[in-house]
């Protein structure tokens, strides 16, 4: 029985209700009076159902994909201007007692390096995150009680928060570690955390059972319900996703919605961010193992989607996927991305020896952080380093308030400026500094608020003097 409202995983996410969008979107897929009142609501930039996107996700009429990316774009367009905002993961522990069979941190893995991070080695690799101009970084853990207690995760949160490296600081922590129960939840909120993040993986119940045949990831109930102990834990920004290769894609696209969906029937506001990744080789993982792979065409078709079926929610997409996909993605609407990155437990300070290989999964794009900023300076966006909105308590229903009103304007697009010229000031090369200033002068005039425009304008001269974390 399919009930938006109701707590339990397997009605919110109805494997009935999946089979019978997918089977109403093959019925419907060219009926183009359908097609046409779908693509007209989704221009209202008040979102699209499961249902809806379906139709669209199935349709193979060529003029309606094309008018479904420029759709995407000019959403993208309106709502995040020309705004990237950029970020890093930190992986503090491999250890796990998981049985995830796509995962190289599954437990029966005895060939790669178990590794975990003390106090001190994160501060070294935050200072060294710090030295490439990061100001927001995600930590990452496996799932093991005993290694990595929540305790643990609570401790770096703090030792993180707590490194001031000459100009540089972390001023968001955002949190992707196993599922976790109220209690633990309200730690979390209590120490600090933006965003906190989890994969679905996959929403087919049968799958996910398979694919996590031990441990306890494999409750499928306690992991798809966990969004709701978090928001209930005081957590009102959540991320959510699938590894798009597990399951048939259209499966998983039609539960993605639903979660969101629930989430905002729920509790008023669907998740803070959606990820997208894709299934990508890694230390004793073969992704010819897995027949669901998805191939780009499809990909990029899912990211302009899911961009028209949930306009205010931030997207990612991380250094799995090549400078070229990564590309088309942020123009069809991904606003998040990350850059010079580590998938290894640390490995900032000092890139691990390949036989100390303890990374999650391999990187497409390997560039810099810098080589990032001015690849993005290249294309017309405005690389971002803001951190302000959670900071000012704009987070949550708070938050998707200013953004559908268009207010979040006058915050979003400074703030993204002022972080951008700190980030030329301390870190970049000479090249991005005279590059990023040109952008900012520019965009400092796109500005439509003459009273935030000249604030802003002020803030950046006082920067001159050594001043930092101006913010709207």
């Amino acid at each position: 029985m399919y009930d938006v409202k109701s707590p339990k995983a397997e009605e919110f996410i109805s494997h009935q209700e999946i089979l019978d969008t997918l089977a109403y979107a093959e019925e419907n897929k060219e009926n183009r009076e359908l097609l046409d009142a779908i693509l007209a609501k989704a221009a209202t930039f008040k979102g699209l159902n499961h249902r809806a996107a379906a139709v669209l996700l199935e349709c193979p009429l060529p003029e309606y994909k094309e008018k479904l990316y420029a759709l995407a774009k000019e959403i993208k367009k309106a709502i995040y201007g020309d705004r990237i905002v950029l970020f890093a993961p930190l992986y503090l522990s491999n250890y796990c007692i998981n049985g995830c069979v796509y995962c190289p941190y599954h437990s029966k893995n005895r060939d790669i390096k178990r590794k975990k991070l003390t106090q001190n080695q994160i501060r070294e690799e935050v200072i060294a995150l710090e030295a490439m101009g990061h100001k927001r970084i995600v930590i990452e853990s496996g799932e093991d009680p005993l290694n990595n207690p929540l305790e643990y995760i609570l401790e770096s949160i703090k030792t993180i928060y707590g490194i001031k490296n000459k100009n540089g600081e972390i001023r968001r922590v955002n949190v992707n570690i196993a599922a976790c129960s109220v209690e633990d939840y309200k730690k979390l909120h209590e120490a600090g955390i933006g965003t906190y993040t989890l994969f679905q993986e996959t929403y087919n119940k049968e799958n996910y059972e398979a694919l996590h045949p031990t441990g306890p990831k494999s409750d499928y109930a306690y992991h798809t319900e966990a969004m709701d102990r978090a928001m209930q834990g005081g957590i009102d920004d959540v991320g959510i996703g699938v590894l798009y290769g597990l399951e048939h894609y259209k499966y998983d696209f039609v539960g993605l919605l639903m979660h969101a969906e629930h989430l905002e029937a729920v509790f008023g506001v669907g998740p803070h961010t959606i990820s997208v990744p894709r299934i990508c080789p890694a230390d004793d993982i073969d992704v010819d193992d897995f027949s669901n792979a998805v191939p780009d065409d499809i990909f990029e078709k899912i990211v302009a989607l899911i961009r028209v079926s949930t306009p205010y929610t931030g997207m990612i997409m991380s250094t799995r996927e090549s400078q070229s996909m990564r590309e088309r993605g942020l123009a069809l609407g991904i606003s998040q991305i990350s850059g010079g990155s580590r998938t290894s437990v640390g490995g900032y300070k000092e890139e691990e020896k390949p036989e100390d290989n303890s990374a999650q999964f391999d990187r497409s794009d390997t560039r810099t952080l810098d080589e990032i900023v001015d690849w993005l300076l290249d294309l017309g966006y405005v690389p971002s380093f803001c951190t302000a909105c959670y900071r000012a308590g704009r987070t949550g229903d708070r938050f998707m308030a200013l953004a559908k009103s268009g207010q979040i304007h006058n915050c979003c697009q400074p703030n993204a400026l002022m972080t951008l010229n700190e980030y030329i000031m301390d870190y970049g090369d000479e090249k991005t500094k005279a590059h990023g200033a040109k952008v900012i002068e520019e965009q400092l005039e796109n500005i439509k608020n003459d009273l935030v425009k000249d604030k802003a304008k002020a803030y950046i001269a006082q920067m001159k003097d050594g001043e930092r974390d101006f913010r709207f």
